[in-house]
């Protein structure tokens, strides 16, 4: 299976849970779409009654998250603010500013007089538009126009780790990461690229890149570290000729490049 593939099957997964959590919210809200609810048949109804908003939704948006951070990252801040607005008073709640978050914490905003301001179907426009961005993700792999440059490097580095592992299993260290030094210059140049980042320097190595990340903020201090020490491992293989590297340390150089490779977008 490539990557591509599995994107797919994650993505037909999340989308069969997102119509899943549409009924439990409208399960949820029945009072409110009180008329329309009874209107359903029996079998409608039961379909309804045994779906949950609440109890599922926090896992669909972690997993979402991910998904659209790594294939649509342009849509991630429109995603993200459905479910939470980064700076809101409660003064400042309307319509339009309630959110997910809010539902879930059974928020109710009520006016000087003790009226309620704010109706709770405000959540259902903010999860249909989270849904509908998780869908455009499939519609853009079914786009002839969808760029799959990224895909198909997925499918080379898979290939490249597992030749690096094969090197490393019979002795061939340096070969190893050599390899290993290779995919995680192609995946930084990749992120550089979707990201719009330039490298001031015109053949960057990886601490050129893994300083640019950082400085961005696309990388942590823990995992500019941990690049710092496989990109010192990748230097031994490459440039040291006196000192051999050690197999615990590619063992580490080439674990670490597939979790980065998995984790660094």
């Amino acid at each position: 299976m490539t990557n591509k593939d599995k994107y797919i099957k994650d993505l037909n997964s999340l989308i069969l849970r997102g119509v899943e959590l549409q009924r439990g919210l409208y399960n949820e809200l029945r009072d409110e779409y009180k008329d329309s609810f009874d209107k359903l048949s029996a079998d409608e109804k039961e379909k309804f009654l045994k779906a949950s908003f609440k109890d599922n939704y926090n896992s669909w948006y972690n997993e979402s998250f991910s998904v659209i951070k790594q294939l649509m990252p342009e849509r991630l801040d429109d995603f993200v603010m459905q479910y939470k607005l980064p700076k809101r008073k409660n003064t400042e709640i309307s319509y339009l500013t309630y959110t997910i978050s809010d539902y879930l914490m059974d928020l109710v905003v009520k006016d000087a007089l003790g009226c309620i301001k704010v109706n709770r179907t405000a959540a259902v426009t903010k999860f249909q538009q989270q849904y509908q961005i998780v869908l455009s993700l499939k519609k853009r792999f079914e786009s002839s126009l969808y760029d799959i440059k990224q895909l198909v490097q997925a499918d080379l580095m898979d290939s490249e780790i597992d030749s690096a592992k094969l090197l490393l299993k019979n002795g061939f260290l340096r070969a190893a990461g050599a390899i290993c030094g290779v995919v995680l210059e192609k995946h930084f140049s990749t992120i550089c690229q979707a990201r719009g980042l330039k490298q001031s320097k015109k053949n960057p190595c990886l601490n050129d890149y893994n300083q640019l990340l950082k400085d961005e903020g696309i990388i942590d201090t823990p995992t500019w570290r941990k690049i710092s020490y496989l990109a010192d491992i990748r230097n031994l293989c490459d440039h040291n000729k006196k000192d051999e590297p050690t197999k615990d340390q590619l063992t580490d150089l080439v674990n670490g490049t597939e979790k980065i490779i998995r984790t660094v977008f």
